[in-house]
Formats: structure tokens, sequence, C-alpha cells
């Protein structure tokens, strides 16, 4: 191993994953970790899930001491990446220049933000999830605007806690663009079941704090007033920072990188000590022979691993079957593979509560499935999509474990 400097930016999953990584293949050199929060590194799905019903506390990955002396990290905590110098291997940062040998960009995304959003709570961060769950107690009614995994958790939430919960999505079926639209119309029943007022094909126009409230004015010309409204219209990937430098940002402002995860300059050739890692990371998956950007959990720990293998290493590409999941008014919902297929088939649906299996086809592959209430067989589809199982495989399969 030539290098003798690693540099993480970004001190989520994806930038720790990096770190331990480097050290189990067997780098000996100086890694540095920046982040821009305060907080050491910390598990983030449970701050929409268990942490906002106070059944969970949220903790680092690792104690300081671990990461100090175990891993041997040098920390750079509330520290904010400002740019980047390509030609003497710098990062700017808020506390000044750190140079690298290699570099693993890991900066994950930030809350979409509405225009005059003031009024508004977001969830990302640990900070944000208290503030979250101190609203929440003291809320009556509460507005989510939109109806993907963040705002349907947070509604979730705050129906566990008995609050009169309405939210509003711009689309006419919820997840349509991640599920498709027949899981979409299963997932709109799954919040109307649980007594949460979901307004479809809807928009908010305005929002103004009030003696009562936050008034909240909608497309469909209704008005109401509101204790607490929270805003999950997705995210942004965290890559203003590099503006100027020369590396290829897609429409959606991820990095673009090849399959070995490579950053890639303006003329598809990659540029050379930088890799990147999780959220901000659009490459190709060879599995499936297109290009995707992921922001979940599973996906964002194993491309950690695997930019921090190849900086150091013989490059291979990172391959995967994407995996999220998410927990609604009791019940788990989980997706494995692509939506973007030919066919979509529900092979059964038990009860208004759950037992749902939809599989996706394309061609004579199955290329993905959902499921609802049945965690028991998610990861024996996600290992069939990952051996390029044939659809009759997926169907045979399905018909012989769902009852």
């Amino acid at each position: 191993m030539s290098a003798s400097q690693l540099v993480v930016v970004g001190a989520g999953l994806a930038g720790l994953r990096a770190c331990e990584a480097a050290r189990r293949a067997g780098f000996t050199g100086i890694i540095t970790l920046i982040g821009a929060e305060q907080h050491l590194p910390y598990d983030r799905p449970p701050l929409s899930k268990e942490f906002l019903d106070e059944k969970d506390h949220v903790g680092a990955y690792k104690d300081e001491e671990a990461l100090r002396d175990e891993l041997r990290i040098e920390l750079k905590l509330g520290t904010r990446a400002t740019g980047l110098n390509r030609g003497p291997r710098l990062v700017r940062t808020s506390a000044g220049d750190v140079p690298y040998d290699e570099l693993i960009i890991a900066t994950g995304a930030d809350p979409r933000v509405l225009p005059g959003d003031d009024q508004v709570v977001y969830l990302r961060t640990l900070d944000d999830a208290h503030r979250l769950r101190d609203s929440l107690a003291r809320s009556a009614r509460v507005l989510v605007i939109g109806a993907g995994f963040i705002g349907s958790e947070v509604a979730s939430a705050a129906r566990a806690r008995g609050l009169s919960t309405t939210v509003v999505e711009a689309l006419d079926v919820p997840l349509v663009r991640s599920l498709g639209a027949e899981v979409g119309g299963l997932c709109t029943a799954l919040h109307r079941d649980a007594g949460v007022d979901l307004r479809l094909g809807v928009r908010v126009d305005s929002l103004e704090r009030t003696d009562g409230g936050v008034r909240v004015e909608l497309s469909d010309g209704t008005a109401d007033v509101y204790d607490l409204v929270v805003s999950g219209i997705g995210a942004v990937p965290a890559t203003s920072w590099l503006a100027d430098c020369g590396l290829q940002l897609a429409e959606d402002g991820g990095i673009v990188c090849d399959e070995n995860l490579a950053v890639l300059d303006a003329d598809d050739e990659p540029v050379p000590h930088i890799w990147a890692a999780g959220d901000v990371a659009s490459w190709v998956n060879p599995l499936f022979g297109t290009r995707m950007r992921l922001e979940h959990w599973s996906s964002a720990g194993e491309q950690g691993g695997a930019a921090a293998r190849n900086a150091l290493g013989e490059p291979t590409a990172y391959s995967t079957v994407p995996y999220f999941w998410s927990d609604w008014f009791g019940t788990r919902i989980q997706f494995v593979g692509v939506p973007d297929g030919d066919e979509v088939v529900v092979q059964q649906r038990i009860d208004k509560a759950g037992g749902t299996v939809v599989l996706y086809r394309r061609g004579d592959r199955l290329i993905g499935a959902f499921t609802i209430g049945r965690p028991d067989l998610i990861m024996k589809y996600r290992r069939l999509i990952a051996k390029s199982a044939s659809w009759s495989e997926g169907l045979e399969f399905g018909a012989g474990k769902i009852a």
C-alpha cells in the first residue's frame, strides 16, 4: 500500500465502515475522519423509528476511545468540508486544510427544503430527532408533508401517540417512483387503515405562524391550523462543497462514479485517488447494468467498505441487490432489488394488516420483491435476485411460502 494518509469526509455509516475496512485490509497509515456534526458516528435509521416512539435511544457506533485508540482514527468532528484542491490533494475544511493520499467522499444527503421553511421541522440528524420528539410530545394535530419513507415513519410515530395526523402527498400514489403504482396503492391502505388523513395529489401552498399554531393552505383549496408541521419530501446529496473542482456531478447532485466507486471527471475518466460511498455515490451496479444512487443503510455500509478496499488495493466492482426496510403502524415493509420492470404481481394478500408479497419481472428475470409483514421471506428473495433467478423461480418460491 503506497498511501500513507487516508481521508474520509463524512462521519456517517459509510465513512465509519470505510475506516474499519481500511484497518482490516492492513492499512497502517493515518486515517482522518471529518464530520460536520459534533456527534460521534451514530445509527441513523432509528431516528425516524424507535427513537420517535421513545422505545430506544440512538447511540454511537463506537465510543471515542475505540475510534481513536483501537482504529487509530484522527477525528475532526464539528468540521465542515468546504472545498477540494485536487492538485496538492487537499480537502478544504472549516478548521483548515487536510492533506490526503486517498480520499473517500461519504458526506451523505441533506433534507430537501421547502420555500419559506421556518415553520417546518425536518428530520435528518440526531439533533433534528430530539427536536421532533420533543415537539410530538407537545402536539395534538400534526401535518406531515410527503408520504415517502421518512414522512410515513413520522406519521406512524404520531399515530402511535394517538395524535390527529394528516399527510399530504403531491403524487397521486405514495412511493410510485420507488415501488411502482401497485405497491403505492398498498401503502395508501396502510395509512388509511391506521387512521391517517392521507391526501393525495395535494401540495402545500403556504404556511403561516399564528397564535394557535401553523396555518397551512393546500392546493385543494382547504386550510387548517396544526401544532406541528414536518417535512419529509426527500433529500439531496451533500455535494455543494464540491462545485468547481472538476468532479462530475449528476443532475440530482450525486457524484458520478464507475463500477468500482472511483469518482469520474467530466470526460468520464476516473479521477486519481478519489472515491465515493453512501448517499452521494451514483455508480454503475453490474448486477443490473444500470446507474443508481441509493439512500439505504445497507448499501451505505457496503459501499464504505468497498471504497476503502479499492482505494488501498486492486479495485473491484461493487455489485449489490438494493435492500431497504421501513416500519409503518406496527408493520414492517421491505424491498429488495429494483422496481422498474415489465410486470408486477401481487401474489397474495392475507388481510388488511399485511402478509403481502409483490414480485417484479424484467424479461424472464426476477428483479425485485416487496413484502408487508413478511420479514421471514425478504432475504430469501434477495438471494434469488443476486443469482439472477428466473421469473418462474420467483413465482414458484413464493407460491409455496405465502400462507
